[in-house]
């Protein structure tokens, strides 16, 4: 999409579930209590990933993703920002590890070109909480209750999308194409 319009996305992290631990919980520890079907949110999940061309894995566990969204700030700064999102969301949706690890964000930052003791400094000092708390309360005051959410000239669609939703949106907000 940013190839055929004059849009910049900007990542704001979410508290998706921020009091899960370390080691993550069974999806059915999570909904415990609520009226949820997971093995049909599961399926729809899995059709509405297809039909996007999403991967998605047979995910049994959830997992706390603060200290992914800390090395994402660290990565967009660094210019690697659209390519450690992409490989946290095929680490967690597809291949279901546990983004709340060190040696996991470790990895998946090396593997997309950011130095291994920078990596490992920026998680071991928490440099990134600040501007997460910051995305947190950004995301609280704009009302956001699930994601993803796309905001765009204060209209906003909410869930996962299929492509032509996502140009629908930026074409509502006048947003032009590139030439």
């Amino acid at each position: 999409m940013k190839t055929e319009y004059e849009i910049e996305i900007m990542w704001t992290a979410f508290p998706l579930h921020p009091d899960t631990p370390q080691e993550g919980m069974t999806l059915e520890q999570l909904f415990a209590g609520r009226p949820i079907n997971i093995e049909q949110v599961l399926e729809h999940l899995s059709s509405v990933a297809a039909e996007i061309g999403l991967p998605l894995g047979n995910r049994e566990k959830t997992y706390n993703s603060r200290l992914a969204q800390e090395l994402g700030k660290f990565a967009e700064r660094q210019g690697f920002g659209d390519q450690f999102h992409m490989a946290a969301f095929k680490a967690y949706f597809a291949d279901g590890l546990n983004i709340a690890l060190d040696s996991t964000l470790t990895d998946l930052g090396t593997s997309i070109g950011l130095s291994e003791s920078d990596v490992r400094d920026v998680l071991a000092k928490r440099t990134f909480k600040d501007a997460v708390d910051a995305d947190w309360n950004r995301s609280y005051q704009k009302g956001v209750t699930a994601v993803p959410t796309f905001m765009l000239n204060g209209m906003s669609l909410v869930g996962a999308q299929p492509y032509e939703k996502l140009v629908q949106l930026v074409e509502a907000s006048e947003i032009k194409k590139r030439i």
